[in-house]
């Protein structure tokens, strides 16, 4: 599997593991859905750049999880986004095939109105991954 697809399937189980957000939304998708009721999951594709050593291949990017939600007022989906933060940060360093995170730090995270009562909070990090082997 591809280091996009490992990165991505393991962001998929760490959303889909933590109770608080997993109970809260309707889906966690890794595309964007045809249909889908709010609140849901969104991750979106991983930028990766290499990010090697002389010894080991290396890729660095930028992955962000997005939460879709409907409402006079984002207050639920405040709650949504930070239960995102916390199932990412959780995340295990080992993602397999040899892939492990070197680093991962929150660089930005915003609520914006997207119509009429439909609310959408971005969170996006920066990581670092090695691979050994």
């Amino acid at each position: 599997m591809s280091v996009q697809g490992i990165l991505q399937e393991a962001l998929r189980a760490a959303l889909a593991g933590h109770a608080p957000l997993a109970g809260a939304v309707t889906a966690i998708f890794d595309a964007p859905p045809v249909r889908a009721a709010r609140p849901y999951a969104l991750i979106d594709e991983a930028v990766l750049v290499d990010w090697g050593t002389k010894d080991m291949a290396g890729r660095e990017g930028r992955i962000a999880v997005r939460i879709f939600d409907s409402g006079e007022r984002p207050v639920r989906l405040r709650g949504l986004a930070g239960a995102a933060e916390d199932a990412v940060a959780a995340m295990p360093v080992v993602l397999g095939e040899g892939w492990r995170i070197a680093s991962l730090v929150l660089l930005r995270s915003r609520i914006v109105r997207e119509g009429e009562a439909r609310w959408v909070a971005t969170s996006e990090w920066r990581v670092r991954l090695l691979r050994s082997g």
